[in-house]
């Protein structure tokens, strides 16, 4: 069976590209380069700069085949509403790509999928996933896919909006690329309680300001020390709802994220290793955009979305839509 992948196409004029060697060039003359086998539709990484630092050193500590757990994979269809190898056969592009978690069981599912992502963990996303024939990665804008529009039965963008300068426009970007008839998945950071009560939002100020190497050093140091706090709190009486009280506590104060609670089978270093990446992802991100169940239902409304759910799970709020056909 042949396996149709979308083209690309010049992401200022929509005219289609052709490869010439290490290039992709249209016909009035604008080229891309292709570097280590991927199209680069941009020139930086800009804010992204410290997401492609965050995937390059933590390129596999998210994949469930690395880690041996499902949280990716559940996270994903709770999102899809169906299993992954439903999408077997569709369009998929997949916006803010990483390091590849959902990449992985996309092309494993079977979906033709076209992964994007600003900053450099293209790099990475690739040398996870290989030279699969259902699937093509390029460092591109989510503003602008280099892509034609309406040419996708699913977009997919988790864990990204939030981390853009206006979520509602790339909102309204990835919209564009869904064909008639097609789903749109995304996700969204959200106001909780516990996000307004911890102390490390006095540090984030300080932390998401310095160049990304010097971020990431600070944020390490800070899982050193905290770390080994939560690790003898992970199991001490007495509990609330099953959570150690000393645990409740030390979340409030400490910088550091602790997960242990979501696989507490897994060993000390895997939540070490799980620690190091979000706490930088947590302090380091240049955007962190908060957004209610009611704003992003408005969002979605305003493109004409119909068949819209959204709810709260995940890291805050989730939601999935559908394109209407054209009448």
């Amino acid at each position: 069976m042949t396996v149709e992948m979308i083209p690309f196409v010049d992401p200022s004029t929509g005219e289609q590209l052709e490869q010439m060697e290490d290039i992709l060039a249209s016909d009035s003359g604008r080229r891309y380069p292709i570097v280590d086998g991927i199209p680069r539709f941009v020139e930086t990484e800009s804010y992204a700069a410290g997401f492609g630092l965050e995937w390059t050193i933590h390129g596999d500590t998210q994949l469930d085949s690395r880690t041996g757990r499902t949280v990716s994979k559940e996270r994903l269809e709770r999102c899809i509403g169906a299993p992954v190898s439903s999408l077997r056969g569709s369009r998929v592009l997949e916006v803010g790509c990483g390091a590849g978690r959902f990449t992985e069981l996309l092309v494993e599912g079977g979906a033709l999928v076209h992964a994007v992502d600003l900053s450099r963990a293209v790099d990475v996303n690739r040398a996870n996933i290989g030279f699969a024939d259902n699937y093509r990665v390029a460092q591109a804008d989510l503003l602008a896919a280099p892509f034609p529009d309406g040419s996708f039965d699913y977009v997919i963008c988790l864990g990204v909006l939030q981390h853009t300068p206006n979520p509602e426009e790339g909102i309204r970007a990835v919209w564009r690329k869904l064909r008639p008839g097609s789903i749109l998945i995304i996700d969204h950071y959200t106001w909780s309680l516990s996000r307004a009560t911890k102390l490390d939002s006095l540090l984030r100020p300080i932390i998401k300001r310095l160049p990304p190497p010097a971020a990431k050093s600070t944020t390490d140091i800070l899982v050193r020390t905290f770390f080994p706090l939560h690790w003898a709190a992970r199991n001490t009486k007495p509990t609330i709802r099953g959570v150690p009280l000393l645990q409740m506590l030390l979340s409030r104060i400490s910088p550091a994220s602790w997960n242990y609670p979501v696989s507490p089978h897994l060993p000390k270093q895997s939540h070490y290793e799980s620690s190091r990446l979000d706490t930088f992802d947590h302090l380091a991100d240049r955007y962190k955009r908060l957004r209610t169940r009611d704003q992003i239902c408005k969002a979605l409304e305003s493109l004409g979305a119909v068949d819209i759910e959204v709810w709260k799970g995940g890291n805050g709020i989730e939601a999935r839509c559908l394109k209407p056909l054209e009448t």
